[in-house]
């Protein structure tokens, strides 16, 4: 086929034809010359003189343009009878060969058809065309329902809503809310996500709140944790599941995800998250039943302020990641990892910064964060929800009663004895608050009395111990742009483990 096609290229050649009207440079009753494999046409138009007020008939010559095999499809096209007032005729056989073609002129009808009488063919066939109109217009209703009906399910993916109702879609949920995974560390492709939720056997209870509750679970030969939220949760379920879907969220001090999906279980919806299981449990369980020393507090101080650091931070660049704010750290919302690091959790009231809309999203979450670990401008509402930084520096404060609640647990040597002491677990103010404290109890002694968590002196007899109550006091300073930054923190430590220590101690 190739050579043939090369052949009838090298033949093609140039025609000289006779113009007029459709000249070169508007040239009267002369020639022009086509590109190899054009065509010579006549044509012949009714057109209007505005002088006369009548149509009459014009012609012209000229040289036809080599689109479509050299015009001659536009020829074709052109001859064939019509009543539009216009018609042409094309050739090839030679120079000049269009001065002599003189195509039949047919002028637009001006009179209208006479009536013709009706007859019984006619009705069939004006029934015959009614039947086709009414299939199309029933075809045109269901193209229009089918559109609908896509919109609507775009509309639930943006912004989720009873979620009752997806239970009779055969769609899968997170297919419509989160988008599929790029391999930039935003989550698993959403097929196997799928997949994973079906497969997942509980084993047990571990963990209860007041807005879901954790299960360990097993899928294969893995043990995994099962969030499962209250049917009043959705918008915290939705929240965390885009976080945790964000590219480049992943990292090894927040908690690595698995999987999201929501199962329908009759009538109600079940709004699962699966992450890693880590059998520690959370920072606040840790604490509570163990005792650390002052390499354990600094690795914990440390892969926090990592996790915080990362979430935190806006990556610039494709792909890129948002500055993420969590909005409710505490010691029950960071999970103790077997290698004795962090691991952030909970996402369900976090913030992003979309910093080319400049733009904060923020979820309209009925849920609130934990009244203990409030800063003193989200208690006496002076905060600016409008700047990101506002809601690091609450996270911040958040962090530095954290790590108060560490250091109470990590033991230094008696002086003149070979004991060891630290203070019991407490939450922050545990001694000025009751074990619920109401919104009204922590604004009256954070803001109005600006109580802050007593520092032992113990602390100040290890280098550790005093670094890390050092960095907490400016963390909770009531000034929040005093405050320090998570990467300061993550800087600071990081420079104490090269300055003091010589070997960097890593729990297993």
């Amino acid at each position: 086929m190739a050579p043939k096609s090369r052949k009838k290229k090298a033949h093609a050649r140039t025609l000289t034809c006779y113009c007029d009207g459709s000249c070169p440079n508007n040239v009267i009753n002369g020639t022009c010359e086509t590109r190899p494999g054009g065509y010579c046409f006549s044509a012949v138009e009714e057109v209007y003189d505005e002088f006369t007020q009548t149509y009459e008939e014009e012609r012209t010559f000229g040289c036809m343009p080599p689109e479509e095999n050299g015009g001659f499809l536009m020829c074709k096209v052109a001859a064939v009878p019509n009543l539009h007032g216009k018609n042409i005729d094309c050739c090839n056989s030679g120079d000049l060969c269009n001065r002599h073609l003189h195509p039949a002129f047919t002028p637009k009808l001006t009179t209208p058809a006479p009536e013709l009488p009706v007859s019984s063919q006619s009705v069939h066939y004006l029934a015959m065309i009614a039947s086709m109109i009414i299939c199309l217009s029933a075809f045109v209703v269901i193209i229009v329902i089918v559109c609908m009906t896509y919109k609507r399910r775009e509309k639930l993916r943006k912004q989720p809503r009873l979620i009752g109702s997806m239970c009779n879609s055969q769609l899968s949920p997170l297919s419509q809310m989160v988008g599929q995974s790029s391999g930039s560390g935003s989550g698993l492709p959403l097929l196997v996500q799928r997949t994973i939720a079906k497969e997942i056997q509980m084993v047990r209870l571990i963990g209860k709140g007041r807005y879901s509750e954790v299960w360990l679970a097993q899928w294969r030969d893995e043990k995994v944790a099962v969030k499962t939220f209250k049917y009043t949760q959705e918008t915290s379920w939705f929240r965390e599941t885009e976080i945790y879907q964000t590219v480049l969220m992943r990292h090894e001090n927040i908690l690595g995800f698995i999987a999201a999906d929501i199962k329908c279980n009759g009538s109600w919806a079940q709004m699962i998250l699966i992450t890693d299981y880590h059998e520690n449990g959370s920072l606040y369980d840790y604490l509570s039943s163990s005792v650390i020393n002052p390499q354990k507090l600094h690795l914990l101080a440390y892969s926090l302020a990592s996790g915080l650091a990362h979430l935190h931070e806006e990556i610039f660049g494709s792909p890129g990641k948002p500055a993420i704010a969590h909005r409710d750290i505490k010691s029950k919302n960071i999970l103790v990892k077997r290698n004795g690091q962090c691991a952030i959790a909970d996402f369900g009231l976090a913030v992003k910064y979309i910093s080319e809309l400049d733009e904060i999203h923020i979820a309209q979450n009925t849920r609130v964060g934990t009244r203990r670990y409030m800063a003193p401008e989200v208690l006496n509402q002076t905060m600016n929800p409008q700047q990101i930084d506002e809601f690091k520096r609450a996270d911040m404060y958040s962090v530095g009663l954290v790590l108060w609640e560490m250091a109470r647990r990590c033991y230094t040597p008696i002086p003149g004895s070979k004991a060891t002491t630290c203070e019991d677990y407490a939450p922050p103010y545990h001694d000025v608050v009751p074990s619920e404290p109401t919104f009204e109890d922590m604004h009256v002694v954070v803001c109005v009395k600006g109580f802050r968590p007593p520092i032992p002196s113990r602390w100040q007899e290890d280098d550790v111990l005093a670094t890390i109550a050092k960095i907490m006091q400016e963390c909770w300073h009531p000034n929040p742009s005093v405050r320090l930054t998570a990467l300061r923190v993550k800087k600071t430590l990081a420079r104490f483990d090269a300055d003091y220590m010589d070997c960097p101690v890593k729990i297993v």
